[in-house]
């Protein structure tokens, strides 16, 4: 494998209807229940299985990354919850990848946006925003080409391979 990959994935379309959930508890709607399973198919198609899979805890971000997670036959007790990536920043998002164990060549990053964006356009420097204005929509996976080093996360340090979106698939 050549090097380092980060694979960072929003969290499917969430269900708005439950008014009184907590945001954590929002579930997947039903096209995120589709979507999900679709984007885990994709990147085991692409080759892209990760060694590694960070997600936040989330239900909308737990389920999508379980039924993406099926299809790249990894289980379960393989996915490494992290509650920080819930709601997090860019900062808190490098953080956690430098936390991932040195070995790692190919991370898959499961979280939320405005945060997920964030790191993308600062681990890329300047990334072209489609004319949607939908630079990670949900389901959305990039693919970046990373540095040898999970703890050295500088200002434009990756290169974008690539934006995917489930919509796109079908």
């Amino acid at each position: 494998m050549p090097s380092r990959q980060l694979i960072i994935l929003r969290h499917a379309k969430s269900d708005w209807s439950g008014k009184t959930l907590m945001d954590f508890d929002r579930p997947l709607a039903k096209r995120g229940h589709h979507d999900a399973p679709r984007m885990g198919q994709w990147l085991r198609e692409q080759g892209l299985i990760p060694d590694y899979v960070l997600s936040s805890p989330a239900k909308r971000a737990r389920q999508t990354v379980l039924l993406a997670c099926e299809e790249l036959g990894i289980v379960e007790s393989d996915i490494h919850w992290n509650p920080d990536v819930y709601a997090a920043t860019r900062e808190t998002l490098c953080q956690a990848l430098a936390a991932c164990p040195a070995d790692t060549r190919r991370v898959l990053l499961v979280g939320h946006n405005p945060g997920l964006e964030d790191l993308l356009i600062y681990l890329c420097g300047s990334v072209t925003v489609p004319p949607d204005g939908k630079l990670l929509p949900t389901a959305a996976a990039a693919q970046l080409q990373m540095p040898e080093n999970w703890t050295e996360l500088a200002p434009g340090s990756a290169q974008l391979v690539g934006i995917t979106r489930p919509r796109a698939l079908d």
